[in-house]
This record gives structure tokens, C-alpha cells and sequence, in this order.
């Protein structure tokens, strides 16, 4: 679908009937709701750890870096985060001595980051969480691999929709 058509797809498009719309937008509320969530998971769990020093922001962020050595306009452009985020909490992060960072040597303007040890404690504090999450997920809640299958599918067809209508201005 070209992106004029598409224009004139959603220009026609008629309201939505009621149950639709009210089912998206309790999808919507849920996904911030979840986020918001996960984060105070992670800031229960680093404050059982005595790690205050750290917010779950920061936590996930280091977690999302991993074992790669990355710009943070990769880190913006992989979606994780908004550009002056990821500028302020590196920063932070590299202050703190969870995060180092050197200069790229093909353009000097652009700042190559990775873990430092320190880092790397966090990134397993948060994959334990993780691990630990996992059998009561099955075992408590019921959802097996099969389910989450489906569920990422469903958000990740949500997100692209959610990306075009930012793309094409739809």
C-alpha cells in the first residue's frame, strides 16, 4: 500500500464501533501501566539488594546494553529509549562507573559505550530477576511459550502500526 493511498485509507476511515475502541484503549492503558510496572519490580528488587545508587531506568538500560559496545543513537534507533534519555542517563551511568565510554575512531563526533564490571553486576541483577520470574510465570499465571508467542506477535504488529503512523504521518 502506497503512502497516498494509505492517507486516503485512514481519511475515509470511519469511527470506530465502540467495542473495538474500548478494547485498544484498555490495550493502551495496559501497556503503560506495564512498563511502569516493570519498573517498580526492578526498583523493589535492586532495593532488597541494598542498591539504591541506581534507578530502574538506568537498570534496564545497562541490561539493554549487554555485551555490545554501542552509540546511543543505536540504543535510541534499536527503540529503547528517547534521544536526550539515553544522553542523560549514560551520562550518569558513565559518572557512576557502570558504563564506559571511548570515541569512535572513525568519527570522533560519536561515542562508542559498554559495560564496565560494575555494569555487568547490574545487567545479572536484573537477568536473575528475570530468571527467577520465569517458572511462576508458567506454573502461577498459566502462560506458556505458545502464549507469549501470541502476545508478542500482537505487540509487535501494534508497534508497527504505531511506527507508520509516525513514518507517513498517517
Amino acid at each position: 500500500m502506497n503512502r497516498q493511498v494509505t492517507r486516503e485509507f485512514y481519511a475515509e476511515s470511519k469511527p470506530a464501533p465502540a467495542p473495538i475502541k474500548n478494547k485498544y484503549l484498555e490495550a493502551v492503558s495496559l501497556i503503560e501501566r506495564l512498563h511502569r510496572r516493570l519498573l517498580e519490580v526492578i526498583k523493589a528488587e535492586f532495593e532488597r539488594h541494598g542498591r539504591t545508587d541506581i534507578n530502574p531506568v538506568q537498570a534496564l538500560l545497562i541490561y539493554n546494553i549487554g555485551d555490545d559496545e554501542l552509540s546511543a543513537g543505536e540504543l535510541k534507533a534499536r527503540g529503547y529509549y528517547q534521544g536526550s534519555n539515553v544522553s542523560y542517563n549514560l551520562k550518569k551511568l558513565v559518572q557512576a562507573g557502570y558504563v564506559s565510554h571511548q570515541r569512535s575512531k572513525a568519527d570522533r563526533r560519536a561515542v562508542r559505550v559498554k559495560l564496565t564490571e560494575k555494569g555487568q553486576e547490574v545487567r545479572r541483577l536484573v537477568d536473575e530477576l528475570y530468571e527467577r520470574q520465569i517458572v511462576p510465570i508458567r506454573e502461577v499465571l498459566g502462560m506458556n511459550e505458545e502464549e507469549f508467542e501470541r502476545l508478542n506477535k500482537a505487540l509487535a504488529r501494534l508497534e508497527r502500526f504505531w511506527t507508520d503512523q509516525v513514518l507517513y504521518r498517517l
